[in-house]
């Protein structure tokens, strides 16, 4: 089985004689398809609304995309604020889901409008003294344990560090509404990166149950129930797509079930999705540029992990295809490797791949989220461009290719690197 990227040979040797290899490349089309989908699969809800992760892509004019499809985005420290700021994201279009947050992060939030969700009971009095109380504020729920959908075990909150146990959502609440909050949210992310279809029906019932449980204790107005993230991608060919249509049925069908017989039939549904937006809508061009054979047959690649690390970090599995070579048979078996000096730097293990040539293009797949966003700078590497795919078939550069100068310009001896900084 195999993918089918979305961009040729050609249109990549065309690209490339503007832009060096490794680049990534996004699929504008792909993107926008995808946020109507979801946003159709909700829309029984009035007040649904997608927060994208930005952490997942950190890129303005990807934020500025979805902002289109109206989107709004999820922001977890400084920066990413100012990131989302810059893309034209206001009042009601935020939220602020951080941890440990370090002092002037909420105060920014609050200038902006952002919902604040609290990861801990204990950040009220922080929140309270660094820049007041807002009349909405949103509670992250962790329900300890162990998760567990109908197919399995899926993970263990009670060995995360995020959350409030719901003793701690009822003490939260009461004080809140002293200092003078009106309305609510909740919060969790139990899971990651599962093809699940029944994983949020079974996380909004939970939070459904807990939303009543809170208003019957407290009397809190409940004004939006965020699922967030979890919902994963297919990386591997034989691996199926998530039906969105049927997840937001689903949904629909335990808010019928515990929050409109409760009375709360105005809730709005909040989600967080970061690699199911953008993750298939992404690839990592790259070239062949060497070849060993040694114990093992290796192709060397232009890219290193600094440019995705997902397969050193995880041993993540990310398609591969040979543009070119898409219908030929995979008879050699390869490791596809980088340069970096790591031996967990390598893209592919015994990957079975059509035979490969120097400067074959491979294209990485599934790579538009937690891709580019993770790399680092190991062994003075640089990190690669960003290219958006717009509709018309027209190219544009969203991001630049590190220089050595962007490498050195945090370091203070300006004098002694001054020659590299032109």
């Amino acid at each position: 089985m195999s993918k089918i990227p979305f961009v040729t040979k050609e249109q990549v040797e065309a690209i490339a004689a503007n832009y060096k290899t490794p680049f990534y490349l996004y699929d504008e089309k792909g993107i926008r398809q995808n946020a109507r989908e979801l946003k159709e699969a909700f829309s029984w809800n009035p007040g649904f609304k997608e927060f994208f992760a930005v952490k997942a892509t950190p890129n303005p004019y990807l934020l500025k995309l979805l902002r289109e499809e109206g989107c709004g985005v999820d922001c977890s420290s400084y920066t990413e604020l100012l990131l989302s700021e810059a893309a034209g994201f206001g009042a009601g279009e935020i939220m602020f889901s951080s941890n440990e947050t370090p002092v002037g992060e909420f105060t920014k939030a609050r200038q902006l409008g952002a919902y604040i969700n609290l990861d801990d009971i204990t950040h009220i009095p922080f929140l309270q003294q660094e820049c007041g109380i807002p009349e909405t504020v949103c509670m992250r729920y962790n329900p300890g344990g162990i998760y567990e959908l109908e197919n399995g075990i899926m993970d263990n909150p009670g060995d995360a560090k995020y959350g409030c146990t719901k003793e701690q959502m009822v003490q939260a609440y009461r004080e809140l509404m002293g200092l003078g909050v009106k309305r609510f949210g909740i919060h969790s992310f139990l899971v990651s990166n599962t093809i699940a279809e029944d994983y949020y029906p079974t996380l909004a019932r939970t939070l459904f149950t807990l939303a009543v449980e809170l208003k019957e204790q407290t009397g809190a107005e409940i004004a939006f129930i965020n699922l967030s993230g979890g919902i994963g991608i297919p990386y591997k060919p034989e691996d199926r797509k998530v039906d969105i249509r049927r997840v937001g049925d689903g949904v629909r069908k335990v808010y019928e079930e515990v929050l409109v017989p409760a009375g709360m039939g105005n809730v709005a549904i909040f989600t967080e999705l970061g690699r199911f937006m953008m993750g298939p809508y992404g690839e990592l061009v790259v070239k062949a540029i060497h070849e060993k054979h040694i114990y093992k047959e290796y192709i060397g690649v232009d890219a290193c992990a600094v440019n995705l690390m997902r397969p050193a970090m995880y041993r993540a599995y990310h398609h591969i295809t040979v543009l070119g070579k898409e219908n030929a048979p995979k008879d050699h078996v390869y490791d596809v490797v980088g340069s970096l000096c790591e031996n967990n730097d390598k893209f592919a293990i015994d990957r079975e791949l059509p035979k490969i040539d120097i400067g074959d293009y491979l294209v990485i797949h599934d790579a538009g989220a937690h891709g580019y966003a993770m790399g680092y700078n190991y062994n003075g590497k640089l990190k690669c461009a960003e290219l958006l795919l717009k509709e018309d078939g027209s190219v544009q550069l969203i991001r630049r290719a590190e220089q050595p100068k962007d490498y050195f310009a945090t370091l203070d001896i300006s004098d002694m690197m001054k020659p590299y900084l032109s």
